[in-house]
């Protein structure tokens, strides 16, 4: 294989559905950009026929197809990751493979690279999520940005566009959790956004719950910034100021006022507000706490079972963990 210009990394998980579709616009929309390319999918342990069709794909189009079989779910992230590492282009595009991001746009991303941008955020035209998802996309959004003063205008598009150099910087971490665009973002020395096009999901349902979702936005949150164990502290400050001068004005009224019979309901919900935030004080500090654990283990962050390319004379190769 010749050594390409671009490469296209695309994580696939359950998406049997949607392959034939991708490859049908993605194939004739790279070899539009008269430059050299590879793609990169890395099956993330699906459990419908998606391994056997990326490896169909592969037979089809050796020259430009390159695959990545896990041997288990180890999440979107990871499966990124682990086509950074794989990856011989200059210019690296992330895309999803349920085509809610149009292919053809991949040029988009491009222009704004040979500008001289490391980095190329996206923008959705025109979103096609529920109501509810949109909303808490944008609220997450705001927080985030004055949080970790990382600034995308709408981080839950994966269509992306990095520099090598950016690449090679991110696969010298070694965080068991992160969140790919934010910490290219803060890798980059030129970063830029553009407008590109949302569909909806060809076929399917989307993989991120409303728990994923939560996950997503802690593990920005926690791995981008002490912001929140800082904010807690001074509410936790706040709080027993508070609780003292409470407890100062009820012991002054009860030596001048005397002992009295009411407002017992009014300090059972006091107690159990307070009882409320320290119960959150605790989560949150657990957050830190888990991500701590599970860095200093040190176990391997994805298996490979296969890499599918071309060679001299051999087609499968067994990888070692990583």
């Amino acid at each position: 294989m010749s050594l390409p210009v671009l490469s296209v990394v695309i994580p696939v998980y359950n998406e049997e559905d949607s392959l034939a579709a991708l490859f049908a616009r993605l194939y004739p929309a790279l070899d539009a950009l008269a430059k050299p390319y590879e793609v990169i999918f890395i099956n993330d342990g699906s459990r419908d026929r998606s391994a056997g069709i990326l490896t169909e794909q592969f037979h089809l189009r050796p020259d430009v197809t390159r695959v990545i079989l896990f041997n288990g779910n180890f999440g979107q992230h990871r499966a990124i990751l682990a086509g950074f590492e794989h990856v011989r282009g200059q210019q690296i595009v992330t895309l999803d493979a349920d085509l809610q991001n149009p292919p053809e746009d991949i040029a988009t991303l491009l222009v704004e690279m040979d500008k001289g941008h490391d980095y190329v955020g996206s923008i959705r035209r025109q979103r096609n999520d529920s109501l509810w998802r949109h909303w808490a996309s944008r609220a997450m959004n705001r927080l985030r940005e004055k949080i970790t003063r990382i600034k995308m205008t709408d981080q839950g598009c994966m269509m992306r566009a990095y520099s090598r150099r950016i690449i090679d910087t991110i696969n010298q971490c070694n965080e068991m959790h992160t969140f790919i665009p934010a910490l290219a973002y803060s890798f980059s020395q030129k970063p830029t956004e553009v407008v590109i096009g949302h569909e909806e999901r060809h076929a399917g349902e989307s993989k991120y719950s409303l728990y994923s979702l939560i996950r997503l936005n802690f593990d920005l949150m926690t791995g981008f910034s002490l912001v929140p164990l800082q904010f807690f502290s001074m509410l936790g400050m706040l709080v027993s100021i508070g609780s003292g001068l409470l407890f100062a004005y009820l012991l002054g009224r009860r030596l001048i006022v005397g002992p009295e019979e009411g407002g017992i309901f009014t300090l059972f919900a006091l107690v159990f507000f307070l009882v409320g935030i320290a119960l959150f004080g605790i989560g949150l500090l657990g957050e830190y706490i888990g991500r701590i654990y599970q860095e200093v283990r040190e176990r391997p962050r994805y298996l490979i079972a296969a890499v599918l390319e071309k060679k001299a004379s051999i087609d499968t190769e067994q990888a070692d963990p990583v």
